[in-house]
């Protein structure tokens, strides 16, 4: 049985729509209306966030505050890596999906020496960087962060010195780098992406399944063919952005995608996922009740979470 402990992480700095910050009290809520205690039974550590950065002016148009997001990294990654050196199995609930740079961060701190696993159940590649970004949000970036590329052949922008030198500092917190290696990402129900992260994958050879994968094969099928190609990671982390849910169940996100996973779907890959022994760290984000009818986005996550937790307590 493992020791759970909940990291909740309210920061929305790295989004481009507001409200995400508000995520895990929606689904602290969403516990609340299903009668549910869950939120009392497991310690929990809430990270003290940024979110004042979003009334200052921005001082890097192509990594918007930048240093806010690289405050929460050391802050998650301490968090993260004190949870797993002291036996516990942190489950990460963040507002949006720029910190997650913190959670690798802070398992490679614990286990410098593992070949960490990413299983990224997203929309989105989150393989932008200061130089390639159309947005400037640093939500679209974790994973470039982590692989430590820039991605300089795709280059669209001259960074000032000021936002060159943050970014240098956010790829090399926990003074290891790259915290995983590209071929050891695997993407799930990823379908909204820019020719600047598909040259990433291309160059990469990294691995990507479709949602069409998912629903001809069943989860079953798809767990057993990524834990295969995973094989030689020691530990494996899973990032659950709602946005990999289809835009008709996921409003309540700042980026909706059609053709997305069915809630079914979503539940019964990341719980076949959480039996898997190697897996040492979950995440939820991106949850934004502020464009959500009837808390529904926060539900989801709640019962995904739930779940997946009933079965790290019987493995």
């Amino acid at each position: 049985m493992k020791n759970i402990k909940l990291i909740e992480v309210p920061s929305e700095i790295g989004a481009g729509t507001r409200g995400a910050s508000l995520g895990v009290e929606a689904i602290k809520i969403a516990a609340l209306d299903f009668m549910s205690n869950f939120f009392i039974h497991f310690p929990s550590e809430k990270i003290e966030v940024e979110n004042h950065l979003l009334y200052e002016p921005i001082q890097s148009p192509y990594a918007k505050r930048i240093q806010g997001v690289f405050n929460m990294y050391e802050k998650v990654s301490r968090a993260v890596c004190e949870s797993i050196k002291t036996n516990f199995f942190p489950i990460v609930l963040s507002g949006d999906h720029s910190t997650s740079g913190g959670t690798m961060a802070g398992i490679k701190m614990a286990r410098p020496k593992s070949k960490l696993g990413v299983i990224w159940i997203d929309a989105h590649a989150d393989l932008h960087t200061p130089y390639t970004t159309p947005s400037g949000n640093m939500h679209g970036m974790p994973l470039s962060a982590s692989i430590d590329e820039d991605n300089e052949e795709c280059a669209v922008h001259e960074l000032d010195e000021k936002t060159k030198k943050a970014w240098e500092a956010l790829k090399r917190i926990g003074k290891i780098h790259p915290k995983v290696l590209p071929e050891d990402i695997v993407f799930i129900s990823l379908r909204d992406y820019e020719k600047e992260e598909k040259h990433l994958i291309e160059k990469h050879g990294m691995k990507v399944i479709t949602t069409k994968e998912v629903r001809s094969k069943g989860p079953e099928n798809i767990v057993r063919s990524v834990i295969r190609y995973l094989a030689d990671c020691t530990d494996i982390y899973i990032s659950f952005d709602v946005d990999s849910l289809d835009s008709s169940i996921s409003k309540g996100t700042g980026t909706p995608v059609g053709n997305g996973l069915r809630e079914r779907e979503a539940e019964d890959l990341i719980s076949k996922f959480m039996q898997i022994r190697k897996v040492c760290c979950f995440e939820i984000t991106e949850v934004n009740p502020t464009l959500d009818k009837e808390n529904l986005m926060a539900e989801i996550a709640f019962n995904i979470l739930q779940r997946s937790v009933n079965i790290l307590m019987m493995n």
